[in-house]
């Protein structure tokens, strides 16, 4: 007969062979095709260290640009979400066990969790959200072991976790309201009446104070930012179809796993305020319209439940375990290069037809207006033609004769331009006016040269007396196939005055 100790020592080897496969995965697919432009953003920001940004807090910007700090490193920047991928693995390993989940179960969880689309995306490159891969699902974790009677000193971890993961991102915010709200409103309640439940808020206050100071200093341009955002730029789903494309993201075949789970969370009245949680969720996303990625963290539970119900219903039957084990291990491998960059682009391209023959998979999950322009998806697309355009806009720079160019500045359309430039081409002065770059202003140029890249609001017609493209870059594979670039000459207005004006959070 096996001792409790050791069930738990086969739990957690499980759990560690979980995460070091998962960790694997990601460390071979991750490092492919090329920086993507939010990536290339975050290195950038990173290297102007401060406590928040226009679009985003400080953790994930001062992460990227510590894996740069000794030259261009696309591995070693995308080994840091694979770590939080591996780690994510970890807890839903031990999510099911704390669900009374056994080795199947467990493996199961990992395989699904490793294999469900958005989840992998989160791995798979740099982003704010791979913070929260780890955290989300430890901190439900915390929670159940707070309901069986664990110490309370443990609300210090929920803290600590929720505390970081907002110097991370937002959106945790909404994850722990809904998972107050599932507490209050059944019988785990008796858990929210405890004093370290006070530290742990004031600790999570404490961790996001400097960050939340930043926003009110700079007038919240995060809130600024998600109204544009919601006044064109974003596509707004209906209900019905934002939950049609939560299904999309967590893989069609593999989505059963988390309905299933859903379902025993909801029917186990000492799990019940994990899947009310999940419910309030989706709720604020629709109310708040979220995009359908924001709340992905939150199916690696419901995942870990999932499998837990699979494994007590093929409990006599062994071969069903292999045969659903296999399933998924196949249909995530099937979607698997919509998520990670394992194709080349050529065989991408031709896969991705014949699956949106059947699914229209990519269209569907579009959450911003020209984001499909390119021949690959938008994220894939965005991982293409950053070098080329940085160095052609060097050549156009050193071009300039030497009198102009002291004078000179590269203006570019967006974050991902601007970004690009200022990495791949340092010493080429680079302005934008979107987000924060425009935060950090025109460094004192005059602006009556502009090397201008591709079109952008800040509209040469209206502020310059000429404006000349003087070269064209085109790439198959980049979301902008054909980018021009210009010089711009006689400033019309002051800088000072044109710079205040053209501010572009979106």
């Amino acid at each position: 007969m096996t001792s409790s100790n050791e069930r738990r020592d086969d739990d957690v080897l499980v759990a560690w062979i979980a995460a070091a496969a998962v960790l694997i995965l990601h460390l071979v697919a991750n490092p492919h095709y090329g920086y993507f432009r939010d990536e290339l953003y975050f290195i950038v920001c990173g290297f102007h260290p401060d406590w928040g940004y226009v679009d985003q807090p400080p953790l994930v910007p001062l992460m990227s640009a510590v894996t740069q700090l000794f030259g261009h490193s696309l591995v070693l920047l995308r080994a840091v979400p694979a770590l939080f991928a591996a780690a994510g693995a970890y807890v839903a390993c031990r999510l099911a066990s704390a669900f009374g989940g056994g080795r199947f179960a467990q493996a199961l969880a990992a395989t699904v969790f490793a294999l469900t689309g958005q989840l992998a995306s989160f791995g798979g490159m740099a982003s704010t959200d791979e913070v929260g891969l780890w955290t989300w699902p430890l901190i439900a974790l915390y929670v159940v072991r707070l309901s069986r009677g664990a110490d309370p000193r443990w609300w210090l971890a929920v803290g600590a976790l929720t505390g970081v993961t907002l110097e991370s991102k937002y959106s945790i915010v909404f994850f722990v309201a809904a998972l107050v709200i599932g507490i209050a409103l059944t019988r785990t309640r008796t858990i929210l009446w405890n004093g370290w439940l006070v530290a742990g808020c004031a600790l999570a206050l404490a961790l996001a104070l400097p960050n939340v100071l930043w926003q009110w200093q700079h007038g919240f341009p995060m809130i600024e930012l998600l109204q544009n955002g919601q006044n064109g730029k974003n596509i707004v789903p209906a209900p019905w179809f934002y939950l049609v494309q939560e299904l999309l993201i967590t893989t069609p075949p593999l989505s059963a796993v988390w309905i299933i789970g859903l379902v025993r969370l909801l029917r186990a009245p000492s799990l019940r305020c994990l899947g009310i949680a999940y419910v309030v969720l989706i709720v604020e996303m629709l109310v708040f319209h979220g995009k359908h990625y924001y709340p992905a963290a939150v199916y690696t539970i419901l995942i870990a439940a999932g499998a837990v119900a699979i494994e007590s219903w093929t409990r006599a039957l062994p071969v069903a375990r292999a045969a659903v084990l296999a399933c998924a291990f196949v249909f995530g491998l099937l979607f698997l290069p919509f998520s990670l960059p394992v194709l080349p682009e050529e065989a991408f391209v031709a896969y991705a037809a014949r699956v949106n023959d059947v699914v229209h998979l990519q269209s569907a999950l579009e959450t911003e207006h020209g984001r499909d322009a390119g021949a690959l998806t938008g994220d894939f697309a965005d991982m293409h033609g950053w070098p080329e355009l940085a160095g052609a806009v060097r050549n156009v720079y050193d071009a300039l004769p030497p009198g102009e160019r002291t004078d000179a500045v590269v203006l570019g359309r967006d974050y991902g331009d601007a970004s690009a430039v200022s990495f791949f081409t340092p010493g080429v002065p680079v302005i934008s006016v979107h987000n924060q770059f425009w935060e950090w202003g025109f460094h004192g140029y005059s602006g009556n040269l502009l090397v201008q890249v591709g079109g952008t609001c800040f509209a040469a017609e209206h502020y310059y007396t000429s404006r000349t493209v003087v070269a064209t870059l085109r790439s198959r594979w980049a979301r902008d196939p054909v980018v021009s670039i210009a010089i711009c000459r006689g400033i019309r207005r002051p800088m000072a005055e044109v710079w205040a004006s053209a501010r572009n959070f979106n």
